[in-house]
């Protein structure tokens, strides 16, 4: 079995049996924390693989834990950087993060300090923007959650007043952390759809109408084939999105598309029950929907995949359609 399995099926079951764990402790137990940190820095030096496979876990039980902002991208925005004396208190999970991307709020950074208000950015405590240029640090004076109608991913507005930076780079890091962030997301969108698709399956084995299991019927039959493809083909765009921004466009696209369709589909298997507030099946579709929204919606990468394509034909650099 190779390394990513084995680290998925640690996963799985550390969720199946803790599922209300804080990020501290799962950090501490599986060591997810410091996935992608080098081991120098007191991580485990993993790479896209490993991160696929741990994202894909996390999608699939709809965890609340903050892997994808602390983790992923701002583990990544601070390797870019080279601030590798921050990365220890990431691996351990003693701290997590979050990363601002840049036009995101009104914000301004003036004399080292920053000022403004950004709204709806995953849960952190370590703020990572990118503001007028620059990479820089800063814990927000004030973070107010909102309530959200995906529970399972916490958002927060976050409050500057003349807050003190630490100022880490410039902000040319942004689209390799972008595009790593959505290489992490698409594999948690796998992830969920596939989960959508084994409840969507197991129903209509069970569920009996008309003295037969509904999944015997050819319309259930060709609804879950064509979701089995569905899903296949999302785990292939997300499986080549690490590193490569025309990929990663592909996978954003897709794999919001693919998660969306599954997470509606088995509702749809399930009927009425699938729309009760007592069983997962709206959880799924609810994540599908607001995961949607975290690098923009499928049109957005369709954009920036149509202007790296005019890029290329005409030769001049492409025009970044999407922040």
């Amino acid at each position: 079995m190779a390394l990513p399995d084995e680290l998925r099926a640690v996963v799985r079951d550390y969720l199946a049996d803790r599922p209300d764990a804080p990020w501290q402790a799962f950090a501490r137990d599986v060591g997810i924390a410091g996935l992608l940190v080098p081991e120098e820095h007191g991580g485990a030096g993993c790479g896209p693989a490993e991160m696929a496979a741990v994202s894909e876990e996390l999608g699939r039980a709809l965890s609340p834990h903050p892997f994808l902002q602390t983790a992923v991208m701002a583990v990544e925005a601070l390797r870019a950087s080279g601030a590798y004396d921050l990365l220890p208190a990431l691996a351990d999970g003693a701290v997590t993060a979050t990363v601002v991307p840049p036009g995101e709020g009104a914000l301004r950074l003036e004399s080292g300090l920053l000022t403004g208000v950004v709204p709806y950015v995953p849960a952190g405590e370590l703020a990572l923007v990118y503001v007028d240029g620059l990479l820089v640090a800063a814990v927000p004076a004030r973070a107010r959650t909102y309530r959200t109608m995906d529970e399972s991913r916490p958002l927060q507005e976050l409050s500057f007043q003349d807050t003190p930076v630490r100022r880490l780079g410039d902000g040319s890091s942004w689209p390799r952390v972008r595009d790593l962030g959505i290489a992490a997301l698409a594999n948690e969108q796998v992830g969920g759809a596939q989960r959508c698709l084994e409840m969507a399956v197991e129903h209509a084995k069970r569920r009996r109408q008309f003295g037969r299991p509904i999944g015997s019927f050819q319309a259930i039959k060709h609804k879950l084939a064509d979701l089995l493809l569905v899903v296949e083909s999302a785990r292939s765009a997300a499986g080549a999105a690490a590193g490569d921004e025309v990929y990663a466009a592909i996978a954003g696209s897709y794999c919001t598309e693919a998660y969306l369709a599954a997470a509606g589909e088995n509702i749809q298997v399930h009927g009425g029950i699938g729309i009760t507030w007592e069983h997962p099946a709206h959880r799924y579709l609810k994540r599908a929907a607001s995961d949607a929204q975290l690098f923009g919606p499928p049109q957005a990468h369709r954009a920036r995949l149509a202007g790296h394509a005019l890029g290329q034909r005409s030769g001049l650099p492409h025009p970044a359609v999407l922040r």
